[in-house]
């Protein structure tokens, strides 16, 4: 009988949780308690998508699957010089937990904690609890803790990469009459219409006030991916494009076609602020939801 969870080294030589359960199949890296892969029983095309230039290093995020971003989103604030999107997804996870429920779903649960090298560029004390489910959906719970004396802000996002068969067929619903911050844009606030989003050309938009279900309608593949949330007020959509796309050493030039990035997050006017012995949860669960 085959084990529904190996410990083994993958990529780069970095170690990797394999899963084999009876709804679906993963892989998650320890390093930035990063999921790679899910693929349910069935699904004719990989969910995630993950670049076939993606780095496996240590201390290097990889490209594709769900980073998980933490304590903070894009730029450190003040300081350029700190790691892009904190330094949770380039840290190395402590597994608690692996194991198969009756329901035929694997469960993983992940964790990290403060240290001397994570106080250094965020001087704080936290624990952060990473909860994987895999079957006929993907659910992500991402669990922090504020174990000191004094409040913290906080910053956070679930950075899914979804395949999609062309991005110019794609049209993303759950967003209409949604503010947002348009970062291609130089951070200019804007709103979008009631339409559902099409992408036109390179976006970066952070949706404000966002907690509904975002759908995935995929004309080139025939299929419809689901992103339901809870703990999160900040959806995120991203695309590199064309331009943008050549110039990041780590996607295949066509990469940009076959992807786009619907995140769920707590960021910028939704900052998550912890008071001292709170504790705050976040959830993402994506699963496909029907053909186009």
């Amino acid at each position: 009988m085959t084990e529904p969870v190996v410990v083994e080294a993958g990529a780069g030589g970095l170690e990797r949780l394999r899963v084999s359960g009876a709804r679906a199949d993963a892989e998650v890296y320890v390093q930035g308690a990063h999921v790679t892969r899910w693929q349910p029983r069935g699904a004719a095309a990989p969910v995630l998508f993950l670049s076939a230039r993606a780095a496996y290093a240590p201390g290097k995020a990889i490209r594709g699957g769900v980073p998980l971003i933490f304590p903070w989103f894009g730029p450190h604030a003040t300081d350029r010089a700190k790691p892009m999107h904190g330094f949770a997804r380039a840290r190395s996870w402590r597994l608690v937990r692996a194991e198969p429920a009756p329901d035929g779903t694997v469960g993983l649960e992940l964790a990290l904690d403060d240290d001397e090298a994570t106080r250094a560029v965020w001087p704080h004390a936290f624990r952060a609890r990473y909860r994987v489910t895999i079957g006929d959906a993907l659910g992500l719970t991402l669990e922090i803790v504020n174990p000191s004396s004094a409040p913290f802000t906080f910053e956070a996002a679930l950075h899914t990469y979804l395949t999609v068969g062309d991005i110019r067929a794609v049209a993303i619903t759950g967003l209409e009459d949604t503010a947002y911050i348009d970062k291609v844009d130089a951070m200019t606030r804007k709103r979008h219409g009631a339409e559902p989003l099409r992408l036109t050309g390179e976006t970066d938009r952070v949706f404000l006030g966002t907690r509904a279900r975002c759908v995935v309608d995929d004309r080139a593949l025939g299929r419809r991916l689901a992103v339901d949330k809870t703990g999160s007020a900040s959806t995120v959509v991203w695309n590199p494009w064309s331009a943008k796309a050549a110039e990041i050493g780590d996607l295949e030039p066509e990469d940009w076609r076959r992807m786009v990035c619907v995140e769920t997050a707590n960021a910028a006017d939704d900052a998550v602020t912890l008071a001292p012995g709170a504790r705050h949860v976040m959830t993402a669960t994506i699963r496909v939801a029907g053909a186009a």
